[in-house]
This record gives C-alpha cells, sequence and structure tokens, in this order.
C-alpha cells in the first residue's frame, strides 16, 4: 500500500513524541541548509560578499554566551515555511502554515514577513503569488529569491525582489515539485532541484532540473538513480552537489535510503559514491570548514529516531561515524554551521558539534520546543530560529509563531 497521509501524519507524531522520551541525558538544545539550508537544510551560496564575517560581535550585555533570548513574535504561526538572509541583512520568511500542515493537504499560506536585526522586530512583506508549505527557497547572486514547489505539487515558481519588495512569476517546472525536494545554488548560478514528493500519496521523484536565472526557465537534466524525498543536497567545494539519504519506494512503502550520490555540473551527470551505515530521512547535512559534510539524526525507518551522526570525505568518498548526538533528534530539526566552525543543532533542544574533537555537548535549552522551524545565520554571528511545532503532551500539534535567537560562545 502507499504511504498514505493518515500514516504520515501518524509517523510525525510519532517521530516528535519519540524525540521527547528518548533522551536519557539531560535535554540539549539544537539548527537546509536544507542546507546548507534544509529541508536545509541550506546548502552554503557561493557568494563571499554575503557569508557572515568570521568572527562574531561582543555577546550583549546581560546575556551569557551560548545562551537564548526571545525576540518579538511573527504575526503568523508558521511551520513548513522558509527563512533566506537577504543581502541587506534582513531575514524573509515565506508561507508555510499552522494546524495540519504536517499533511500533505494541509492549509498553505501565501504570506510573508521580514525580520531586521538592527530592531529585532518584524515587519510585513508582499504576499507571494502562490500559498505554499514545505517549499524551498534560494538566495540568487544578483540577491532575488527563488521559491519553488510545495505541498500539492505546484509547477509555479516566482522571485521576490528585495529592491522593490514585489514577486514575479517565473518559469514553472516541468514537474511539479512537491514537498521534500532540494534546490541548490550552483557555483555558475544556476539552481538545481532534486527529487520530492509531488502528491498526496507517497511517490518520490528521481528526476532533476536546472533553472537559468538569465532566461528565467527550467531545463530538465539527468535523474538520479534512486527517487527519493526529504533527502538532504550540500554544495561541495569542488562544485558538485552531494545527495543523501530521504525515504525512497520499496514495493510501495516509503523506506528511509542509506545512498548517497552527486552531481557534477560540467557534465550534468549522477555517479553513485559509497552508501551512509545507515538509511535517513528528514536529517540534516552540514558542510564544514574541511570540506567534510557532517550528517545527522533523522528516521532510520526502525521505529525510532536516530541519535547517530557520520562524515562524509569527498577526496575519499568514504563515510566514518562521528559522535553521537547527546539526544535523538528526527524529522524537522536544523543544523547551523557558527562562524567558530562549530554546528548547532537545534529541535527539541539543542547541542553542539565541535569537529576538532568529534563531540557533542549540550548548550542552553531554547525558549520554546520546536521542530519544523527555520534557523538562519544573521551577519553578526547569532541564530535566528523561528516557527515550528511541538506535540502538546499528546493533545496534538501546537504550532508557533514565536522565535529566538541563539547567542554562540566564541566571539570577542
Amino acid at each position: 500500500m502507499r504511504y498514505s497521509i493518515a500514516r504520515a501524519a501518524a509517523t510525525m507524531a510519532v517521530i516528535l513524541l519519540a524525540a521527547a522520551c528518548t533522551s536519557v541525558t539531560s535535554p540539549a538544545a539544537i539548527t537546509p541548509s536544507p542546507t546548507a539550508s534544509s529541508p536545509d537544510v541550506t546548502s552554503p551560496h557561493p557568494t563571499p560578499s554575503r557569508t557572515p564575517p568570521a568572527t562574531l560581535s561582543a555577546t550583549p550585555a546581560g546575556i551569557a554566551p551560548g545562551a537564548w533570548t526571545a525576540t518579538t513574535n511573527m504575526a503568523v504561526a508558521r511551520s513548513g515555511h522558509t527563512a533566506t538572509l537577504l543581502p541587506d541583512g534582513r531575514v524573509l520568511v515565506v508561507g508555510g502554515g499552522g494546524e495540519d500542515t504536517l499533511l500533505e493537504g494541509g492549509p498553505r499560506s501565501p504570506t510573508a514577513e521580514s525580520f531586521d536585526p538592527g530592531t529585532a522586530t518584524w515587519s510585513a512583506a508582499a504576499r507571494m503569488i502562490e500559498a505554499r508549505v514545505w517549499h524551498s527557497a534560494t538566495l540568487l547572486l544578483d540577491g532575488s529569491v527563488l521559491v519553488v514547489g510545495g505541498s500539492g505539487g505546484l509547477r509555479e515558481a516566482e522571485l521576490f525582489h528585495p529592491s522593490t519588495g514585489e514577486w514575479i512569476a517565473t518559469g514553472s517546472t516541468s514537474t511539479p515539485q512537491g514537498s521534500g525536494h532540494t534546490a541548490t545554488l550552483l557555483a555558475d548560478g544556476r539552481v538545481l532541484v532534486a527529487g520530492g514528493n509531488p502528491g498526496s500519496e507517497f511517490d518520490p521523484l528521481a528526476t532533476a532540473e536546472l533553472y537559468n536565472p538569465d532566461s528565467g526557465r527550467w531545463t530538465a537534466t539527468a535523474s538520479m538513480a534512486t527517487a527519493r524525498s526529504w533527502h538532504t543536497a550540500t554544495l561541495l567545494p569542488d562544485g558538485r552537489v552531494l545527495v543523501v539519504g530521504g525515504g525512497s519506494d520499496e514495493r510501495g512503502e516509503q523506506v528511509p535510503s542509506a545512498t548517497a550520490e552527486l552531481y557534477d555540473p560540467s557534465s550534468g551527470r549522477w555517479t553513485a559514491t559509497a552508501t551512509m551505515t545507515t538509511g535517513r530521512l528528514g536529517h540534516t547535512a552540514t558542510l564544514l570548514p574541511d570540506g567534510k559534510v557532517l550528517v545527522a539524526g533523522g528516521d532510520p525507518g526502525d521505529g525510532t529516531i536516530a541519535q547517530s551522526a557520520e562524515l562524509y570525505d569527498p577526496s575519499s568518498g568514504s563515510w566514518t561515524a562521528t559522535g553521537s548526538l547527546t539526544e535523538a533528534h528526527g524529522f524537522g530539526h536544523t543544523a547551523t554551521l557558527l562562524p567558530d566552525g562549530t554546528v548547532l543543532v537545534a529541535g527539541g533542544s539543542a547541542e553542539l558539534y565541535d569537529l576538532s574533537v568529534g563531540r557533542w555537548t549540550t548548550t542552553d535549552k531554547m525558549t520554546d520546543e520546536r521542530y519544523g522551524h527555520t534557523a538562519t545565520l544573521l551577519a553578526d554571528g547569532t541564530v535566528l530560529v523561528a516557527g515550528g511545532f511541538r506535540d502538546s503532551d499528546g493533545l496534538g500539534m501546537e504550532f508557533w509563531a514565536s522565535a529566538a535567537l541563539y547567542h554562540p560562545t566564541g566571539g570577542s
């Protein structure tokens, strides 16, 4: 039988409940992507002028390093939204929704708003042309933001121009881009969109398309070897894209995949690389300063939530285990590379990964327990976490309009 909407919602509830119950250590806080915005986790953008400074600003008086502080609330409670750091330092938050957004047919919002780090306040932005949830948003080299897909299998794409504050339609994808796809900015300015689940039943895509900002058009490129959704895509230093895990279709059932493959923009082809030690769905992937990729958490498909993490080395094409998270983190957590080279994982709780020793340590507890939120590294080195949901003690999902700032331990 197909992976139904009801089963998807039930699985998500189990994931959230398990996240609250599996840890035997003290709770920890956690960042696309994905990445690499998300689902980014967020892929890194090859735009050095927009990269946050390598050193942090001084921690504000009265705020301890490693602490979370609440900021003003968004106008709308959101989950399945996106957050994009604009060239002027503001954060554009787009779409998402509240109750039932975990379902493929749940409410979708066309609303958008922006956060100003200078005043720590939110202000309304122009509404999108299409209402969206679980879509992707990619900052292009010209400073505009490309929004693609979302639940329901939308083909329409649109662009936000910060200079005018307006949305305009751009070319439509040839394949409906549903939830769980990835969008990666390539070194030449094009955007690679891969995989996803276009409908209400589980039927992942293997297809991939390229968006050309100069023409506003999409062209097909080679398909992946494995159909997948809720995978991650990470731009490597050599310009290739590493796609990892996600839900694949085996005899009509969703099975977290351990496979990984590489896309080469110069040839337009995919090649297989080593498989992970475990299958993962809804995990995060973060490009580290040494060029390796840290993959953490997710759903391994055995009824648990992954507490393990592993490293991919592009030079050898191999995976190695690294220190386990202090707490299991499933679907909807985030991972953010901080200016000091550590990685902040957030969702339910928060913790930090130190590459130099390969270990995780807990950090201050988040102001609100949340999954399905966004985490954005700001120019001053703080991290803005916004929206999300939690399982409200078995009484149903509670959705957040709240936001908070994480103040890293490093800096001047």
